[in-house]
């Protein structure tokens, strides 16, 4: 098992769900944490909790990952002690609507390939390049089950998570000859602020995704990233695919009642 203590993770969409629950988990195995996401009152919120309940050292930095320019300026910021980074967990993403592909928004499109692809290619393209002259490092990158199989209506969102699956295993061959490690999570449904998100706040049509059966939680994601970071050096978890047990495809689920 490698020890996590006094290493440096970024968590990048920490305010909430799996983001929020991985930087508990790692904080409670002592490594100082940079936390990114939109809503800067919470990751004060969370910072505190964090450095006053395990002692490690967090900084926060409060931007839209989507924009490559504002990305570009949250590395630049990072001060000097956090710079020696160790793990990035791509948690960042959003899906949006459940449209037709010909009845679709283009503005939920655009959100969801610039977070989701665009957002996670911009931080792991700037953060990457100093763990490999380090020669050490683990990227994890939260997919999804809609990276494995498509759905109708998840048309925009699927083809988004395709991109992180692909880019995942690319980047594994890339760096193949570093001791780098690149691990995938692929979740099927988690209750998390992601279903209100996808239906733009229509709270009981996100509480119907997960009616009638007990889905995954963002504390059971962020055990299994744990768990990949936390493997011996040689070894390395490529993907993990996690569904609830009463969900056997992204489509398939049984549900009591």
């Amino acid at each position: 098992m490698t020890e996590l203590k006094g290493k440096i993770a970024i968590i990048t969409g920490a305010t909430a769900g799996i983001g929020r629950e991985t930087a508990k988990l790692f904080a409670k195995e002592g490594c100082n944490l940079i936390l990114t996401g939109r809503r800067e009152n919470r990751l004060l919120e969370l910072k505190e909790e964090l450095e006053h309940g395990h002692g490690v050292s967090v900084s926060i930095h409060a931007f839209d990952i989507s924009s490559r320019f504002a990305c570009e300026e949250f590395v630049s910021s990072i001060p000097e002690e956090f710079r020696e980074i160790g793990i990035l967990v791509n948690n960042a993403g959003v899906g949006r609507g459940m449209d037709k592909l010909h009845e679709g928004s283009m503005d939920d499109w655009e959100e969801m390939i610039d977070t989701n692809v665009k957002g996670l290619l911009y931080i792991t393209r700037l953060i990457a390049p100093g763990m490999v002259k380090r020669n050490i490092g683990h990227i994890i990158n939260v997919g999804s089950i809609a990276g494995q199989e498509v759905y109708p209506g998840g048309n925009i969102y699927c083809a988004s998570k395709y991109a992180v699956h692909a880019i995942s295993q690319a980047l594994r061959m890339e760096l193949v000859d570093t001791s780098l490690r690149v691990t995938e999570i692929a979740p099927g449904m988690v209750e998390t602020e992601f279903s209100v998100v996808r239906f733009h706040g229509d709270k009981e049509r996100a509480n119907n995704v997960y009616k009638g059966l007990d889905p995954l939680t963002g504390a059971d994601i962020a055990d299994l990233i744990i768990f990949a970071a936390s493997r011996p050096a040689h070894v390395q978890i490529n993907e993990v695919i996690v569904m609830p047990t009463a969900q056997a495809t992204a489509t398939i689920a049984h549900r009591k009642g």
